[in-house]
């Protein structure tokens, strides 16, 4: 079951609602048949048990009990939140295990459990989320590698504003009512992220193809740091058609023949623009290197020149 994108609950619902963290890693099912095993999935179905092996413990979490799980596996940074960018380095290890064992010790993952499908033989998905989430918690799942995460009922606003404080990127509200609807995306479930938004520089432009030839397929942008003009990330959505060929037709006539970012970016082909376009970009999080994650553009800035980004 995956969550729709959208806005908090309207307040007069907001009660009908329990609010959780949204997490940034890999969703996962997780099998405990109850004979000492466990077995971990990824939302396409492949077998990555033994990419996490700090989590097979997890098998006797619950003795001989069954059940199936829905959570996610995350990487935690220094301030304890989840970290896409370091989960990155123990995906993809399910036929390495050497090399996975290794990458536990120095990137331990963590499972999120956040709702229960099977328990004891019995599938229980038509059961409403409240109850779900009332069996999974009786079942005390916290352990060295895994926890059950707090739900709260109602207090949506309050619930989103504490995760904006603590840099979070934002929460999940459910439906009290809602059945589990396994491989659907679901209005009972509603992921809000929080939208950051930053003024940058345009450096340059992927050129596209097909309907798009001629115009952007994405613009490469940059933020003014230490003298320079530091890469931030490249940004291919957020566009209507005539904001593309606006964008279009400026590019092309600030087109110059090097790289005005103080580092080449890894990305071609590219043309390169004289910097002096100021945009407004939306962004999810950052990368430990600073960089923008799942950008999109907002608008230019006209009445902004780079150097008022200093």
């Amino acid at each position: 079951m995956l969550a729709t994108p959208g806005a908090l609950p309207p307040e007069g619902s907001d009660g009908l609602f329990a609010y959780e963290v949204k997490q940034d890693g890999q969703r996962t099912m997780v099998y405990l048949p109850g004979d000492g095993t466990v077995v971990l999935r990824s939302r396409s179905g492949a077998d990555i048990t033994s990419a996490y092996p700090e989590l097979l413990s997890l098998a006797r979490a619950l003795g001989s009990r069954p059940a199936v799980l829905d959570g996610e596996i995350v990487a935690l940074d220094e301030r304890g939140r989840s970290d896409f960018e370091r989960l990155q380095s123990r995906m993809g290890l399910s036929g390495s295990p050497a090399k996975a064992a290794r990458m536990a010790e120095r990137v331990p993952a963590r499972l999120m459990l956040f709702d229960l499908v099977h328990l004891d033989g019995r599938l229980i998905t038509a059961l409403p989320y409240a109850e779900r989430r009332r069996l999974l918690e009786g079942l005390a799942l916290h352990g060295p590698g895994w926890s059950t995460p707090a739900a709260i009922v109602g207090h949506g606003a309050e619930a989103l504003e504490t995760t904006r404080a603590a840099g979070l990127e934002g929460v999940v509200a459910k439906r009290l009512a809602s059945p589990y609807e396994p491989g659907v995306r679901s209005k009972a479930w509603i992921k809000i992220r929080h939208v950051r938004t930053v003024d940058v520089v345009v450096g340059g432009w992927v050129p596209g193809h097909g309907r798009l030839t001629g115009l952007p397929a994405a613009v490469l942008v940059g933020e003014r740091r230490d003298g320079a003009l530091r890469y931030a990330g490249n940004v291919g959505t957020g566009w209507s058609d005539a904001e593309r060929a606006n964008l279009g037709r400026l590019l092309g006539a600030a087109e110059i023949d090097h790289c005005p970012f103080a580092e080449t970016p890894p990305v071609a082909p590219v043309r390169w623009a004289l910097p002096r376009l100021v945009g407004e970009v939306r962004y999810a999080t950052r990368t430990r290197a600073g960089r923008l994650r799942q950008p999109s553009w907002h608008r230019l800035r006209p009445d902004l020149a780079p150097d008022d980004l200093l």
